[in-house]
């Protein structure tokens, strides 16, 4: 007896150490390969056999490294900054960029805090001193942050925290956040600053908590130092580069900056006579080796968040916290998953029903229309990712395989696939909460019906380029297909299916079922499909076939789940069979 054998798991790469509790996530449907500490070249030459590859901040994944990554799918970030992977490079590539940016903001957020009571209080120097043994309480005398003005640049979800914890401890607090809402600000009892150059004469410590983009980048200089009044000090627990290095040493130096207090650098760790090396060694700093997320917990949290990103993202399921990709909110997450699934195999059926051997679809213009509630949704890029994927994988496994959210567009410009989305909350005449249908145009409508032919026959109208369509909806989370061209039906698309167009007349369930039987063939399930009635996207009739049509309305389609596929010997003889118009089998 032939025991199948089972797939091979997918293989992840974890190039830097995670929480034990992440990689055991992993496992539990994955292959997980740790490889800490590999050069640049020893990467290069591995990745190749990699489906996921996660790192935390000091692995640079790089285009020469994506290129290579020939099965790659998802690079996971276990932390919020994203600077050591090229973005750009892994979103041509259709692969997927996934951080954590909320599993350390409570680290963070605690660590400026640290510092900020650290450099006010001289804690570092004094300990030292002591440990020196050393008793110099004269030397180490420092200030109150109670009352003092606290000024962040970034309310968001760090910046939010610092805020509240030092209103906690008594000081006034503004920012400057062009994305920031009043509501929120007001909410943690922060006042809004229109503009840096406002907000910098008032503070007496300066904390930075943005990204580092291209807008931030040096944002804190020389001419914003100067704004800032005599003996502030500044903060930085965000990303190196916010800050020029050479341009804090200089207002350190010169005594109009009475402190600083540094996590992150331009170059970690930083090179010997660098300006970040001497801010190191400067008296007047305090400094850490990028600990913001360095906790027991931030750690754990992030590990299991993109742990289960990952895995999550290998089976399927649309990426939560994607950098190169549309954010999706929890609640429209929920809603969104079951229709992912759904409008994929709505694809995929299309292309395999409908497309010849020859390579290519059919049909490159699309209407992809919502009915009911999925139609109040307004993030339909995950759909139209699906969408893209489905009809592409079956006739170009390369292409298709790693078509997703990151780059369907691009995808669909390269194949000239047009996608028109349509929405409608009235679900019609359908008894479905949410109803999708895919809807491929004839290559010329204006060719479907000459002048003066509306008296032609039915098999002449048959003839002609009609709607492609099909339908299906969501019961829970399982996708059914509702309507196959013209033919009513409700069946669950997948595993494989055996399609035959007959006409509806006594004994043909058993002349098919005697042919597969011969064959060895196991049927797993079976349902006939009745013609439809007209759906409202044939609006103006030309390309519908109503069931009152003379000739169609005794035709079905016969749908059949069988056991394995079959080879095209057996479609020509089910097709020899009288009233058996023709076969087709799908994999889903």
């Amino acid at each position: 007896m032939h025991i199948p054998s089972q797939p091979a798991l997918p293989k992840v790469l974890a190039a830097e150490k995670l929480s034990p509790d992440g990689l055991a996530l992993l496992r539990n449907g994955v292959d997980v390969h740790e490889k800490k500490g590999l050069s640049h070249e020893e990467l290069l030459s591995v990745i190749p056999e990699y489906e996921a590859l996660l790192v935390r901040s000091e692995t640079k994944v790089t285009a020469s490294l994506l290129q290579a990554a020939k099965k790659l799918k998802v690079v996971a970030r276990a932390g919020v900054g994203v600077d050591n992977i090229d973005v750009e490079a892994a979103t041509k590539l259709g692969i997927v960029v996934v951080n954590s940016p909320s599993g350390n903001i409570g680290a963070a957020a605690e660590h400026t805090i640290a510092l900020m009571m650290s450099m006010a209080r001289a804690i570092p120097e004094a300990c030292r001193s002591l440990k020196e043994t050393k008793w110099e309480r004269s030397k180490f005398v420092g200030v109150e942050v109670k009352g003092k003005t606290l000024g962040i640049i970034g309310l968001g979800k760090v910046g939010i925290i610092v805020a509240r914890s030092a209103k906690g401890l008594g000081m006034n607090v503004v920012a400057v956040d062009p994305y920031a809402t009043t509501a929120v600000a007001s909410a943690a009892s922060v006042t809004l600053i229109p503009s840096l150059s406002e907000m910098l004469p008032q503070v007496d410590f300066l904390t930075i908590h943005t990204p580092l983009i291209a807008s931030t980048k040096g944002m804190i200089s020389t001419a914003e130092l100067s704004q800032m009044k005599a003996g502030a000090r500044i903060l930085n627990v965000a990303r190196g580069g916010t800050i020029d290095e050479v341009a804090l040493l200089a207002a350190l130096e010169s005594g109009h900056i009475a402190g600083a207090a540094i996590d992150v650098f331009t170059s970690e760790p930083p090179q010997e006579n660098s300006s970040a090396a001497k801010l190191i060694s400067h008296p007047k700093v305090v400094a850490t080796p990028h600990l913001g997320a360095s906790t027991v917990e931030a750690q754990e949290n992030v590990s299991i968040d993109v742990c289960e990103q990952v895995l999550q993202i290998l089976q399927g399921s649309l990426p939560r916290s994607a950098v190169n990709a549309p954010l999706i909110l929890p609640e429209e997450y929920i809603k969104l998953q079951p229709f992912v699934q759904l409008i994929e195999k709505l694809g995929s059926l299309y292309t395999q029903h409908y497309t010849s051997t020859s390579g290519s679809l059919n049909r490159n213009t699309f209407d992809l229309v919502y009915q009911g509630e999925i139609a109040g949704l307004n993030n339909t890029k995950p759909l139209f990712a699906a969408l893209i994927k489905g009809l592409t994988t079956p006739i170009s496994s390369s292409a298709g395989g790693n078509v997703n959210i990151v780059n369907a567009e691009l995808i669909a410009k390269e194949r000239g696939i047009v996608v028109n989305e349509r929405h409608s909350r009235d679900p019609s005449s359908y008894p479905y909460s949410s109803l999708v249908s895919l809807v491929a145009r004839p290559p010329s409508r204006a060719s479907s019906r000459a002048p003066g032919d509306s008296a032609k026959d039915s098999s002449e109208r048959h003839a002609r380029p009609q709607q492609q369509i099909i339908s299906g909806t969501c019961s829970g989370n399982q996708p059914l297909i509702t309507r196959l061209d013209r033919f009513e039906t409700s069946f669950v698309p997948e595993g494989t299916l055996l399609i035959c167009h007959n006409f509806d007349s006594p004994g043909k369930i058993g002349v098919v079922g005697s042919i597969l039987g011969q064959r060895g063939v196991n049927i797993n399930f079976m349902g006939v499909a009745p013609v439809s009635k007209k759906l409202p996207e044939e609006e103006d009739g030309e390309n519908s076939s109503s069931a009152n049509d003379a000739g169609l309305q005794n035709e079905a389609l016969m749908i059949l789940g069988i056991d394995r596929g079959v080879d095209s010997d057996v479609i020509d003889a089910l097709v020899g069979e009288e009233g058996v118009l023709s076969g087709t089998v799908v994999t889903l």
